[in-house]
């Protein structure tokens, strides 16, 4: 590795636009230009259990960039420690194709995980101490719908009850955990486009309902300082670098089935400042991180990709067909291609990510199939080869010149089931929508705050629907809705379909059980 100021400097970063959090990372500490690089958003067809590389991808794709002569620049999620200890390991690549100090920024990094949870956490507190202390505003205690955080999977935490101290005769009440990255304070942080905008969300977070119906708002506590005090180092994005010294920048970590899945808007808006190629990642298949990307991200602060790079692997093609067929299980990454080209007007590029056992008449398939759909196709071997095995994809992204005016697949002035409607049956395929009695109930006082927002599905991402057994491209079926939410300070409506939680769980053998700790304190298996 390269020291930090090295990597600042090949940005133009002069030494008091940086703060070092040791030799190898820093927080980014400047007001720079509105300058505008090219934005390359890396998306993927519905993933396998562990994942189809769309993360290498994006590392090897910077790294070939900058092999070429161009200045790229990678705008990545931080690690969670639910996933790092849970079923897929750590999130900084793998091979030749990683960010460094993998080890740092998948466990504590900068800190700015344990920021979110300890300002989320303060909000908690925070109201339960005001219905404790006579409840002045009222607050119906069966109507909190803020809940407690921690970075962790842990489904005994996802229903809790608490206050059975039962102090001042106060009665217990129900409560819950979500993740960190399932916080509402964690998707706010990446939406907010400055600090001052970060207050503002911070304050316009809905925490519960009173015994007269009305709203409750954070602003309503008084303690929307209190928490921006814990999230002041936490804004600020966090310059790491590549395996082969070009700068990354990590920053944010909203999953993309529960929120909205992608880093932080001002890491976003760095990396174009910095860079000819900011080079960003959503997370799972285009139906999810891919599709709030264009929807919420996009809308909000007016970026347009210059490019969809779709990630594929030969897995996952045959994963998606009942006969292990490439031609059958291409249906799915289809739908992703028509999805990005025809609803969201993009320009679109397959990367598909070679794994040591593809064949080469297998390869040759999907790039004539891609062929077939008007879609170039590229082999990738980011892993093997690091920037090198991306000089393909690199040079097709520098021979694109025309960036295009996105397109959305509803109005966000239209009510909450006519946009559901259309992103269920024009982006997933569906036929029917199915609400619970309970979800019809939170439509309508969602409804009446009057909140033009988009929707934030959460669901499986192993499916177009709802579904995780509906594999390929499912068609006509019904989707089902369980609950719908409001994020005010996010500004998204969230919808849960079928058993999606906001507390994932450990599995039999979690990833946990592989780490190690050698007698110099290195540590090992935490990829």
């Amino acid at each position: 590795m390269e020291k930090i100021n090295v990597i600042a400097q090949k940005l133009g970063l002069k030494e008091e636009c940086i703060v070092p959090y040791g030799h190898y990372m820093a927080k980014i500490d400047a007001n720079l230009e509105n300058k505008q690089g090219k934005l390359i958003l890396v998306s993927a067809m519905t993933p396998t259990t562990a994942g189809e590389g769309k993360t290498t991808v994006s590392i090897g794709l910077a790294d070939g960039l900058n092999l070429l002569g161009k200045k790229a620049v990678l705008s990545l999620r931080e690690p969670s420690l639910g996933p790092v200890f849970g079923m897929k390991g750590g999130a900084t690549g793998g091979g030749k194709a990683v960010i460094e100090p993998s080890d740092e920024i998948n466990l504590h990094f900068t800190g700015d995980m344990h920021a979110i949870t300890s300002a989320n956490n303060l909000l908690c507190a925070m109201i339960d101490n005001s219905i404790f202390q006579g409840n002045p505003l009222n607050i119906d205690k069966d109507r909190v719908i803020f809940k407690r955080c921690m970075d962790m999977n842990d489904r005994s935490l996802r229903e809790i009850e608490i206050s059975k101290e039962k102090l001042k005769g106060q009665a217990p009440r129900n409560d819950g955990f979500v993740i960190t990255a399932a916080s509402e304070i964690m998707a706010l942080l990446c939406l907010s486009s400055s600090f001052d905008d970060l207050k503002n969300r911070l304050g316009n977070i809905l925490v519960a309902f009173s015994l007269d119906g009305k709203p409750v708002y954070a602003r309503e506590l008084g303690v929307v300082d209190a928490m921006a005090s814990l999230l002041v180092h936490a804004t600020k994005p966090n310059l790491v670098q590549t395996g082969e010294g070009n700068p990354a920048i990590v920053h944010g970590g909203p999953f993309a089935n529960i929120a909205h899945g992608c880093s932080s808007i001002i890491a976003t808006r760095t990396a174009l400042a910095l860079g000819d190629y900011c080079i960003t990642e959503c997370g799972f298949g285009g139906d999810l991180g891919g599709e709030k990307f264009m929807d919420v991200v996009c809308r909000q602060f007016d970026l347009n990709p210059l490019a969809v790079v779709i990630v594929a692997t030969i897995k996952a093609l045959k994963l998606h067909s009942e006969n292990a067929l490439i031609e059958e299980g291409f249906t799915n990454l289809q739908k992703h291609i028509e999805n990005f080209k025809d609803i969201y007007n993009q320009n679109v590029i397959v990367a598909l990510n070679i794994f040591s056992d593809d064949k080469d008449e297998e390869i040759q398939k999907v790039i004539s199939l891609c062929k077939g759909n008007d879609v170039d196709c590229y082999p990738t071997r980011q892993f093997a080869e690091g920037g090198k095995g991306c000089l393909d994809l690199a040079q097709a992204i520098i021979n694109l010149d025309k960036t295009p005016q996105p397109s959305f697949p509803y109005k966000l002035e239209e009510s909450i089931k006519e946009k559901l409607n259309k992103l269920a049956s024009k982006v997933y395929g569906a036929k029917n929508i199915i609400y619970s009695p309970l979800a019809e109930e939170q439509i309508k006082n969602i409804e009446k705050l009057g909140k033009g927002y988009p929707i934030v599905v959460a669901k499986t991402q192993y499916s177009f629907s709802d579904n995780p057994d509906l594999k390929g491209r499912p068609q006509d079926f019904d989707f089902h809705v369980s609950e719908v939410e409001i994020a005010c300070g996010s500004r998204f409506i969230i919808v849960k379909s079928g058993k999606m939680t906001l507390m994932p769980g450990l599995g039999k053998v979690p990833n946990a059980t592989k780490i190690i700790v050698d007698d110099s304190m290195t540590i090992h298996n935490l990829k």
